[in-house]
């Protein structure tokens, strides 16, 4: 990774092309109430020009995929991870019996930047033609750029305050260059990685995948209404919080490792096991080397009583060797705070 790319999130503001997202459009009138009885944030709530962050279960609690959410006036957009894509579309398309809902896959037509980092309001601003105000978390505004249309929304997926900027497909490179002069950096995927797993914010489906409950990612303040009624999913979801007092078995945690005298030492692989003692306790999920703590660092599970005691010596398979880790309270990095969503 280039660091000037990383200081760009950092100090000034990056932007990268989305080519790992999918769209999926959700019309018709009865758009909101069938979403409503889908995923697992209150879609009800969000008026035009805002949006939130939601997952989308199986009967069992289990995650099929995460996604932002942002209510357009005539339509949902759900912003999902392109490989989940095809599947909500056919599921969600095969749920609509009597209900006046129509599916869309938008991907083919769509080309998205994301654009990140403490100066990327007053880019997308200057590059969309925005106001100065700024956007609240979630809330989108539709800009044109070279007379084709364009929809900008405040998503902060990686910890700090970032933008999607989603355009007609054939815009892609007047959009680029409007950023380019608007003053922020094109960086590589790299970057952002570093910096989503320093803000300790879990991607699906790298750190949470089929077998994940949204409570285990430590994601359900955020994509989770303890509020509305049924959803798909919810009666595990109560269960654990009710009977269990939301101890699940095992639990997302940061994961830093002993700083080696090489800078070029190697990152845990996805899926190095976490050992305590004579027993794998857990295993990673991402890792990376972190600028901001001069060192190796890693989100992982580990069990329920580990996650609970941060200090807590552990050893991460890299290889043939196990280096000594500690256990972490996530964020690595403060994430910054945006504003409330718009009413």
């Amino acid at each position: 990774m280039d660091r000037g790319e990383y200081d760009a999130f950092r100090t000034g503001a990056g932007f990268v092309r989305l080519t790992g997202r999918g769209w999926i459009g959700v019309a018709g009138s009865d758009r909101v109430g069938f979403l409503q009885g889908l995923l697992t944030n209150d879609i009800a709530a969000i008026a035009p020009g805002s949006g939130c962050y939601a997952a989308y279960l199986t009967p069992q609690g289990r995650m099929v995929a995460d996604m932002h959410v942002l209510a357009e006036h005539d339509r949902i957009v759900l912003d999902v991870d392109d490989g989940v894509k095809d599947r909500l579309v056919e599921r969600f398309d095969a749920l609509v019996f009597t209900e006046d809902v129509a599916v869309s896959d938008l991907t083919p037509a769509v080309a998205a930047f994301g654009v990140h980092g403490p100066e990327a309001g007053r880019i997308v601003a200057r590059a969309a033609r925005l106001g100065d105000g700024g956007l609240a978390l979630y809330e989108h505004q539709a800009f044109t750029v070279e007379s084709r249309r364009g929809v900008a929304a405040r998503i902060d997926d990686l910890g700090v305050e970032g933008y999607r900027l989603r355009v007609d497909g054939d815009a892609a490179v007047a959009l680029r260059r409007a950023l380019v002069e608007a003053g922020a950096l094109e960086v590589s995927p790299d970057a952002c990685e570093v910096v989503r797993v320093e803000s300790g914010r879990p991607a699906f489906p790298i750190d949470m995948d089929g077998e994940t409950i949204p409570l285990e990612a430590g994601i359900a303040d955020r994509a989770v209404s303890f509020d509305k009624g049924c959803y798909v999913g919810q009666e595990v979801i109560i269960r654990v919080l009710h009977r269990g007092q939301g101890r699940v078995a095992r639990q997302l945690v940061g994961l830093k490792l002993d700083a080696p005298a090489e800078t070029d030492a190697p990152v845990p692989s996805r899926g190095a096991a976490v050992w305590k003692g004579d027993a794998q306790v857990g295993r990673v999920t991402s890792a990376v080397r972190s600028p901001a703590l001069g060192g190796r660092i890693a989100l992982g599970y580990v069990a329920r009583e580990l996650a609970a005691a941060a200090g807590s010596a552990v050893a991460i398979a890299i290889g043939d060797d196990r280096v000594t880790a500690v256990v972490a309270r996530l964020p690595f990095v403060p994430v910054q705070e945006p504003r409330p969503t718009s009413p």
